[in-house]
């Protein structure tokens, strides 16, 4: 019975350091793929494939050593990790950088009262994507004049990914778009992936629609789609100013773009939830292609139509890249075929 029992202890104790063994390995592996695409986004450029492959050296050491020196295998695990995590965390956002130029300032707010001051206001002349005349501009508004909010969604490609700007309405016929966009350097381009890697700082960008829209529609002729939004003259005001508040906020301490996590959607939902805490979180704000889906089901946008004809109302890009570059963008963009 005694050598049952220890021969039932020794099959235990083998299960459980071949379970150990395997799942030291499989968190190596995973760590190492993580630590060659942070390299890749972040170790600079002369030293980016030695660091590559003494990580990736290290981590076959370390997998290779696990059966027979554990100790060692671990040791050498924990010194590799204390080291890229304490590289990790001293990479820290900025707002100094080379910026390409239509990211090159985010916009910032001075409030007295109801009246608003936005510095740098972008109000872009584009012929073509890389061909425009940059105007940053100083402008006031009145909180009390706010007449509509209306939601856009720009699809590209997949239509399931969608870049979402919230535009305000003024009485006097103006409206200021607010967009959380990636903040590129001058000779960066845009990367999913390099956003879950501290590639870009995130940036607030508040425009006139005849720039920030039109570009989209116009110029890099995407599928974008208006929603007005169902939010009281309150609510609205508050939305304005949360804006205002995370434009100063930034400009003070800078912060990273993440795909997932902090992006140009989870930032107005974000922002939305300052001011009803209740909004439940939903998959369709991170796959924002469905941010529509989501509001209708809300009931933030018009539900007296099916969510379909809904959708094939909203879109703008038709009209506005058939109507004269001379014309009022706003106007043009709200006019229903076959409206006054």
């Amino acid at each position: 019975m005694a050598t049952v029992s220890t021969t039932q202890m020794l099959q235990k104790w083998r299960t459980l350091a071949v379970t150990a063994r395997f799942a030291f390995r499989l968190v190596v592996a995973v760590l190492t793929v993580w630590f060659v695409l942070a390299a890749f986004y972040q170790a600079p450029p002369t030293w980016k494939w030695p660091i590559i492959v003494a990580g990736a050296v290290i981590s076959f050491i370390a997998i290779r050593s696990v059966g027979r020196r554990p100790l060692f295998a671990g040791a050498l695990f924990l010194v590799a990790a204390f080291a890229v995590s304490n590289w990790w965390t001293n990479i820290e956002p900025r707002n100094d950088r080379d910026w390409a130029p239509d990211v090159a300032h985010g916009v910032t707010a001075a409030i007295t009262g109801s009246h608003v001051t936005l510095y740098n206001l972008r109000n872009f002349h584009w012929r073509t994507a890389e061909d425009f005349d940059p105007v940053w501009q100083t402008e006031q508004y009145d909180l009390a004049s706010i007449q509509s909010v209306d939601l856009i969604n720009s699809v590209w490609s997949n239509p399931a990914i969608a870049h979402t700007l919230v535009s305000f309405g003024f009485a006097d016929g103006r409206h200021v778009v607010f967009s959380a966009e990636i903040r590129k350097e001058r000779h960066e381009a845009f990367s999913e992936i390099g956003g879950f890697f501290k590639e870009f700082e995130l940036v607030l960008i508040a425009a006139e629609e005849s720039d920030i829209v039109r570009l989209r529609t116009n110029v890099r002729r995407e599928t974008v789609s208006l929603y007005p939004l169902r939010l009281s003259p309150q609510v609205a005001r508050m939305l304005f100013l949360s804006y205002l508040e995370k434009a100063n906020a930034l400009a003070a301490q800078p912060e990273f773009y993440q795909t997932i996590m902090t992006n140009c959607t989870t930032i107005v939902f974000k922002l939305a939830r300052l001011i009803d805490p209740g909004i439940p979180l939903d998959w369709r704000i991170v796959v924002s292609g469905y941010l529509p889906d989501y509001l209708y089901d809300r009931h933030l946008i018009r539900t007296d139509l099916p969510i379909s004809e809904v959708k094939r109302q909203a879109e703008i890009s038709t009209r506005a890249q058939a109507a004269p570059t001379s014309g009022d963008y706003s106007t043009i963009i709200r006019t229903q075929p076959g409206g006054d």
